[in-house]
C-alpha cells in the first residue's frame, strides 16, 4: 500500500501549487488550488474579501495576501497540512528504510549490541505492520503525532494483548525513534513526550529458596553438569546472561580467580573485573575447561568451551525446562540465578561487596534484588561459599 502511495505522491508532487488569483464581480475572492498529501489530489482553497467595505482597500488586501500566499507556497508552505518545513513532507516509507540503515551503523559502530539491534528491529516490524493498516494511510513524516503514536501503543497493549510493561518498553523506544526523527527535522517535536507511562506489574522472576538451589545442584551433578557450571557461574559471578554468552577462555585469569568483562560486550559500556570463587575455579579444572583453545566462547555448544557461540535463548530454554522437571515455579528464570547469588552473598559478605561483584554504580541498585585488569576484586567473594 506504502510502496503505490509513494509512486503517486513524489516530493514534486506534494509542493505543486497552481498561482493565486484574484477574482472580481459581484463576489471578490482569493483562490489556488495545491496538493492535498493524504487526499493524493489537488484542491482548492479560497479566501473571501467581501468582508471588506472599500474597493481600494478590498484590492490592497488581496494584492497583501496574493504576495504572502507566493511567498510562503514558494517556501514550502501547504494549506493542507499543518507543517514548518517542507522536510516533514518525507515519504514515511523512506524515513524507515533510513532508520534501518542507521540501525546498522549504530550495530557496527558497536554503539548498541546485537540484542538491542534485534529488538529494535522487532519493534519497528511491528510499528511497520501497523502503519500499513492504518487509515488514513501513513505517507509523510508529519502524520506521525500524538494521536497516532497513542494508537499505536492501544493497539500494542490491546490488540496484542501485551503487558503494560511491553506497551511502557515500546513508548521508550518510540521516543527514541522520535528523536531522530527531529534530529533531521522530520518532525518539530518530541509527540510521545505527553504520553504517560501505564502503571507496570512487579516482575514475575524471583529469587530461588536454599532448598530449591540446593535440590537444582543435585540435579544438575548427574543430568548435566555443565549447565550446571553455568548456572552456578551465573550465581557466583551475577554477569548478565548475554554478557556470559560473549565470555572467551582468554577472558579468565585463573591464577588471580577472576573474569574480565569487556566494555565491547558490557551493559554499561565499560571494562569490568568480576571475582571467581573457589567453588567456580574448581569446576572449571574438574570439567577440563581450560583444555580449549583460548578464543573459544566458555559457554558455547553444549554449554562447554566451543568455537560456536550460542544465545542466550538457549540457556533460557534448557533452563525451563529443568524448571519443569523440577516443578519449580514459573517465577524461577535463569536470570533468577543473579539475584539469588546477590542476596545469597550480600547477606554473608554485606551489601558493599555484593554491589561490587554486581558491577552496580549504586547500592540502591544492588537493594533492589533484595527483597579492566587493575579492577579491584574483593577477597571474600574469590572463597564465598555459597549454598550451590
Amino acid at each position: 500500500m506504502c510502496s503505490s502511495l509513494r509512486k503517486n505522491a513524489s516530493i514534486q508532487s506534494v509542493i505543486s501549487y497552481t498561482e493565486p488569483k484574484l477574482h472580481t464581480g459581484k463576489t471578490w475572492y482569493i483562490d489556488f488550488t495545491a496538493y492535498d498529501p493524504l487526499e493524493q489530489k489537488m484542491k482548492r482553497k479560497k479566501y473571501m474579501l467581501d468582508g471588506i467595505p472599500k474597493l481600494t482597500d478590498r484590492r490592497r488586501r488581496a494584492n497583501e495576501i496574493i504576495t504572502n500566499l507566493n511567498v510562503k507556497l514558494r517556501s514550502g508552505w501547504n494549506p493542507w497540512a499543518n507543517v514548518e518545513n517542507s522536510r516533514q513532507y518525507t515519504p514515511y516509507i523512506d524515513i524507515i528504510q533510513r532508520y534501518h540503515i542507521y540501525l546498522g551503523k549504530l550495530y557496527a559502530a558497536g554503539t548498541i549490541k546485537e540484542n538491542t539491534l534485534k529488538d529494535y528491529e522487532k519493534r519497528l516490524r511491528v510499528f511497520e505492520e501497523y502503519t500499513a493498516k492504518h487509515i488514513p494511510a501513513i505517507v509523510y513524516a508529519y502524520q506521525i503525532d500524538q494521536s497516532f503514536i497513542s494508537d499505536f501503543l492501544d493497539y500494542v497493549l490491546l490488540d496484542r494483548d501485551s503487558s503494560a510493561r511491553t506497551r511502557n518498553n515500546y513508548r521508550t523506544w518510540l521516543s527514541s525513534l522520535c528523536n531522530w526523527m527531529m534530529e533531521k527535522q522530520y518532525l518539530t517535536h518530541n509527540p510521545v513526550e505527553k504520553i504517560r507511562q501505564l502503571a507496570e506489574e512487579e516482575k514475575k522472576r524471583s529469587a530461588l529458596t536454599v532448598p530449591d538451589i540446593q535440590k537444582l545442584k543435585k540435579y544438575l551433578q548427574k543430568e548435566n553438569p555443565h549447565f550446571l557450571f553455568l548456572c552456578q557461574f551465573a550465581y557466583y559471578t551475577f554477569i548478565r546472561p548475554d554478557e556470559i554468552s560473549n565470555i572467551r577462555l582468554a577472558d579468565i585469569n585463573l591464577k588471580e580467580q577472576k573474569v574480565f568483562i569487556g566494555s565491547s560486550i558490557s551493559k554499561n559500556r565499560k571494562d569490568g573485573m568480576v571475582g571467581l570463587n573457589d567453588a567456580l575455579i574448581k569446576s572449571m579444572l574438574d570439567l577440563g575447561v581450560f583444555n580449549s583453545p583460548n578464543d573459544y566462547y566458555l559457554f558455547g555448544k553444549g554449554f562447554k568451551p566451543s568455537r560456536e557461540k550460542v544465545t542466550t535463548r538457549v540457556y533460557r530454554n534448557y533452563f525451563n525446562k529443568v524448571r519443569a522437571k523440577l516443578k519449580f515455579p514459573d517465577s524461577y528464570q535463569f536470570y533468577s540465578l543473579k539475584d539469588t547469588g546477590i542476596r545469597d552473598l550480600a547477606n554473608a559478605e554485606g551489601i558493599v561487596i555484593a554491589r561490587d561483584q554486581a558491577r552496580h554504580a549504586d547500592i540502591s541498585t544492588t537493594n533492589k534484588y533484595l527483597k579492566g585488569a587493575d579492577m579491584t576484586v574483593h577477597e571474600e567473594t574469590k572463597h564465598f561459599e555459597g549454598n550451590f
